[in-house]
């Protein structure tokens, strides 16, 4: 299964992999609780994106040089190690799963596929000014969607509002950092810098705390 893998600094790795069936791979290096959670899981292609994540995080370990703890989600829904060491987020789309590690700071990783319905729906996750800025270009609106996305895993909590509590900075479709920042919450005006990925028709970002 082909995967790219990308050492951002010495405390940081991500990795992408295409999707593929599950027993391409082995999955004996998961925990006992996750191979519980992964036989519960009934329906094929959540089946294939669970394993292909976790295989995902697995590679970013390792290009650090650091062992596999098993992983959980708490009340919140974000993925916390089971050796309380470092931070980690997962992500997939149809066709790719990723995941990303930092031994010291919250992370925020997600992927999209560039679709042209988005154009409609960026009413419910653009603020007013957002909507100023942007192309009416899918790609521009994905960008956003997933920039947004990754803030709000970073900040790992629940009851945090796209539209209403994210708000990113102008930036343009051929950009490779956004910024933003989220407001009216207890997290307000703490500022993010996203890296954004172009993966064929898929956008991928994350960011750090």
């Amino acid at each position: 299964m082909q995967t790219k893998i990308e050492k951002i600094d010495s405390s940081s790795a991500l990795a992408v992999k295409i999707i593929g069936r599950p027993d391409e791979e082995p999955l004996d290096f998961l925990s006992f609780r996750e191979k519980l959670s992964y036989t519960n899981i009934s329906h094929p292609e959540k089946r294939r994106e669970w394993a292909t994540a976790r295989l995902a995080i697995h590679e970013a370990l390792k290009e650090l040089q650091l062992p596999y703890p098993g992983f959980f989600k708490d009340e919140h829904g974000k993925s916390q190690s089971m050796n309380g060491q470092g931070f980690v987020s997962l992500t997939h789309t149809p066709g790719y799963a990723a995941a990303i590690f930092h031994r010291e700071q919250p992370v925020g990783i997600d992927m999209d596929l560039i679709r042209e319905k988005i154009l409609k729906i960026g009413f419910r996750f653009l603020d007013n000014s957002e909507l100023d800025f942007l192309e009416n270009d899918p790609v521009h609106y994905t960008m956003a969607w997933s920039a947004k996305e990754s803030i709000f895993k970073c900040q790992g909590k629940r009851g945090v509002s796209f539209r209403e509590n994210i708000l990113l900075e102008p930036f343009d479709i051929q950009d490779s950092i956004i910024k933003g920042k989220i407001r009216g919450t207890d997290f307000a005006d703490h500022h993010y810098h996203i890296q954004v990925r172009k993966l064929e028709n898929v956008i991928l970002t994350y960011t750090f705390w």
